[in-house]
């Protein structure tokens, strides 16, 4: 083992118990993380990349998992990652680690700053009487706003951009040698992606520590990352010099990686996925600005399907007997109109109104003022028979399909639900006759008729809430993150699919997500949303390429773009 090399992992073969015998997921994976450098890992959901860092320090589920064979060694000496016990005194202390989720790995009862002083104290970090101090300091390190207020508030009374922050403080608290970051920056604002990336970047120079950075997104890891192994199917397909591997990639997989993200410069028609990529047949086929003119003035020859005019929305936060409720208003003066045929983007950060007004559209939320016309007839006023048929026409693809998915019912049961409520087709047998239709429209087999959510892998349980969506042949669709959390590949399958079900059907989109390059790949008009207000609206390309505001442009410089 070399001076500079910190970690080294030699052959490391791990099985998962699947029926009644275990199978291997990686396969005798090697490298090394060397000090001071930063090392990314990156490959899609099930490739092994999280599973390889966390079997480092024993974080794998017991029970199910286990280690074949494999050496590690840490600063020269030989590492036992089967001894709980030893692990236990690492852990925190030489490693930190980052999670993707941190809603779910901070604990929802106990105080942020709490949390933090737990990990000092149980490594002998400091005293109790210097704990409140040391973890104050480590709030200002990771740059939280008002670290003393942070300190007091439980995790649900801070953004996902502040708590991850409270995570990465956590991670640091015992000045690790090595940070394993998996996939810290994952459904995060692009703005905020940016600040956790730049911030990991002064934390490593400043500590002088070695980090694993865990992601699907090569163009994310190429703007931290000294090295990188891309991981396919359990195995390194490739591993170099960052600079090397992003401009001149071997493995097609790379490739893929590296293709399947929206461009920003021209407008395809097919997003390439993994699979265009391993059988060498990837599509080239670009809309001419003579073909988007032709298209745009068919559409904007009609009258428009759906008019937004000043619209208003605010809540109300009581604050107590004889104190007056203070008003927050989510949206101010909102006005547009869309017109059949057309996908409006919907951009902007966390708390800029777009998921609110998707709301109101929806009539899932009340308007505070304005008018929601659709059609011509405003749809605030109406009663709850003509709410109810109105609900066919303008359906929701969500963000997180398992959580909006019923577990108890099979894929099929989901599908043919809303056609019961709504009186489509006559019969048990004719539903059923067209989910199975429905299912082939979206790239799933009859066979996942009978299966239940949680059988299916996430990119699936987004075909069936398109599915869903659809078989209620709305007239439009709000689209509301419906791909902020998936995989490049499985998103460029996702807005495939969008784009083909709109060519097909006709349906008419309002695409909301805090990623201006596939909005602006998705889109014919783009809204630009900050603080409930419309920042800026006009013609996708145009937007992105001349943009009028400077919050626009930040949102534009926030992007991922590679080396």
């Amino acid at each position: 083992m070399s001076e500079q090399q910190l970690l080294k992992v030699i052959d490391l073969e791990i099985s998962f118990l699947q029926g009644s015998d275990y199978h291997s997921v990686i396969h005798n994976i090697s490298f090394s993380l060397n000090k001071n450098e930063v090392l990314g890992i990156v490959g899609e959901s099930g490739s092994g990349k999280s599973v390889c860092c966390l079997s480092l320090l024993g974080l794998l589920p017991a029970g199910i998992s286990r280690i074949e064979h494999g050496e590690v060694r840490f600063e020269g000496e030989s590492m036992d990652i089967q001894n709980q016990k030893g692990l236990r005194k690492i852990r925190g202390l030489d490693f930190g680690v980052v999670f993707q989720e941190p809603m779910s790995s901070l604990n929802p009862s106990a105080r942020c700053g709490d949390q933090v002083a737990e990990v000092l104290l149980n490594h002998g970090q400091c005293s109790k009487s210097e704990v409140r101090a040391k973890v104050t300091d480590l709030f200002k390190q990771v740059k939280l706003p008002d670290p003393e207020l942070v300190f007091r508030k439980y995790p649900h009374e801070v953004s996902g951009g502040q708590k991850q922050r409270v995570m990465i403080a956590m991670a640091i608290a015992c000045n690790p040698k090595v940070l394993i970051a998996d996939e810290p920056t994952t459904a995060l604002d692009v703005t905020v992606q940016k600040d956790i990336i730049n911030l990991l970047k002064e934390l490593q120079a400043s500590h002088h520590m070695s980090i694993l950075f865990i992601s699907h997104d090569l163009s994310l890891v190429s703007e931290i990352a000294d090295r990188v192994l891309v991981m396919y199917g359990g195995r390194i397909v490739e591993n170099g010099n960052v600079k090397e591997v992003f401009k001149n990639p071997q493995h097609p997989y790379t490739r893929a990686l590296i293709g399947s993200r929206p461009s920003l410069e021209i407008r395809q028609k097919r997003l390439p996925t993994i699979h265009d990529f391993m059988s060498e047949s990837i599509p080239k086929d670009v809309y001419s600005n003579k073909e988007r003119a032709a298209y745009q003035k068919k559409i904007y020859s009609r009258p428009p399907l759906l008019e937004v005019r000043d619209l208003q929305k605010s809540f109300f936060t009581r604050m107590g007997l004889f104190r007056p409720d203070r008003e927050f208003k989510a949206l101010s003066g909102v006005s547009f109109k869309l017109y059949e045929g057309e996908t409006l983007g919907l951009v902007g950060e966390s708390g800029c109104g777009k998921t609110t007004l998707g709301n109101c559209i929806l009539q899932l939320e009340d308007i505070s003022g304005g008018e929601i016309l659709y059609k011509g007839q405003d749809i605030t006023k109406l009663k709850s028979k003509a709410l109810r048929s109105l609900r066919r026409d303008i359906q929701i693809i969500f963000q997180d399909p398992y959580s909006s998915l019923n577990p108890r019912l099979t894929i099929g049961e989901a599908i043919m639900e809303p056609m019961k409520v709504h009186g489509l087709y006559r019969s048990s047998s004719g539903r059923k006759e067209k989910v199975m239709e429905i299912l082939a429209r979206v790239g799933l087999e009859q066979e996942h008729f009978s299966r239940y959510p949680h059988q299916f892998s996430g990119g699936q349980r987004q075909r069936v809430g398109v599915a869903r969506a659809i078989a209620m042949q709305p007239k439009l669709i709000v689209c509301d993150e419906s791909v902020s959390a998936l995989d490049i590949s499985v998103q460029a399958q996702v807005l495939n699919l969008l784009n083909e079900l709109k060519e097909n059907f006709g349906f008419t989109y309002i695409f909301i997500s805090h990623d201006l390059s596939v909005v602006k790949y998705m889109s014919d008009q783009l809204l630009v949303m900050n603080s409930g207000k419309i920042e800026e609206f006009g013609d996708a390309d145009k937007v992105y390429r001349n943009p009028q505001s400077d919050y626009t442009q930040k949102l534009i410089d926030a992007i991922p773009k590679g080396l």
